[in-house]
């Protein structure tokens, strides 16, 4: 699509991120079914791949195919498999590469999308956002860290091991970023802005994926040991929370930064042998509340929605209905 026929088009929205996917390229209801079967597909391309080499050195190291048809989880576990838990995350982190790629090729070569336009309605990514947002949730999770070690000792184990440590800091340097962004790019990007062609607004497209990212999320050690009452409410307001930001600001830069600090942070301050990944982090934490922690989440939430609306000077709540 030309710049000329761009402007020519009709408007849909207030918002000029849902507007960024209505008027670039072309946008059939089948081309979001192929994305979305493109990301997914990538992903369970990279997991067949990564199951082979940890089959074997799971069944090299005792674990029966007895057991991990009981629990396919214990593949995932560096311990009962005898993998590098670095190792580990690497093949773990590998998978959104490959969806993110199978994504990118849908959007540039069916949709013929600028790949931008799904991040954000502006020219170029704004990256002062992107870094604040990132500063300010990154300093409420180590603070949380910290104080909670200092409140309760007993609940957490230093396991600080230098080299190992900073392996795990370059691996997840590296990768952290391409997973919680391909996150974000698929749930509060490209699903929020196809949705909206079909409802219409931001709110049911917004309701919609956060709904979808809790559900995602469901299949993690943390749903299963807890339960749904806890961790889906929890997961569906973090994803209503970072879909409320990039409507209100119209572009991903916040959800991004804040999901990439709350994942980078988790994984290298906290483990727990509940966690999704099993990292070498520099605690180690044997007693965990889920209700406490969705607490003090929604009071982070609330603050840097705050520090956010202070800044940023929203004031078109309109944004978020159409």
């Amino acid at each position: 699509m030309t710049e000329t026929e761009s402007e020519q088009k009709p408007l849909p929205f207030n918002n000029l991120f849902l507007n960024s996917g209505a008027v670039n390229g072309l946008n059939k209801g089948w081309m979001y079914i192929a994305g979305i079967a493109a990301t997914f597909f990538g992903y369970l391309i990279c997991q067949l791949l990564i199951s082979f080499p940890l089959v074997n050195s799971a069944l090299a190291h005792g674990v029966t195919f007895a057991e991990l048809q009981k629990d396919p989880e214990t593949l995932f576990n560096p311990d009962k498999v005898g993998i590098d838990k670095n190792i580990l995350l690497i093949m773990l982190l590998s998978m959104f590469v490959f969806a993110l790629f199978g994504l990118y090729l849908v959007v540039k070569k069916i949709h013929h999308k600028p790949f931008l336009s799904i991040i954000t309605a502006y020219s170029k990514l704004r990256y002062k956002r992107f870094f604040f947002a990132f500063a300010i949730w990154g300093t409420f999770v180590i603070s949380s860290v910290v104080v909670s070690y200092l409140l309760f000792p007993q609940d957490a184990t230093i396991q600080f091991k230098p080299t190992n440590f900073f392996v795990l800091l370059a691996v997840s340097v590296l990768l952290m970023p391409i997973q919680t962004s391909t996150e974000e790019i698929i749930m509060r990007g490209y699903l929020m802005q196809g949705l909206s062609q079909v409802f219409k607004n931001g709110i049911v497209p917004l309701i919609i994926t956060s709904l979808l990212f809790g559900l995602l999320h469901m299949s993690n050690p943390e749903a299963k040991t807890y339960g749904w009452l806890i961790m889906l409410p929890y997961y569906c307001c973090f994803g209503a929370f970072l879909g409320l930001l990039t409507l209100l600001d119209e572009g991903l830069e916040l959800a991004l930064g804040i999901h990439l600090a709350n994942n980078l942070f988790s994984s290298l301050l906290v483990t727990s042998p509940n966690g999704v990944l099993k990292t070498d982090a520099i605690f180690l934490v044997n007693v965990e509340n889920p209700g406490s922690e969705f607490v003090l989440w929604l009071v982070m939430a609330a603050i840097t929605f705050t520090i956010f609306w202070l800044k940023y000077r929203w004031k078109n709540f309109n944004l978020i209905l159409k």
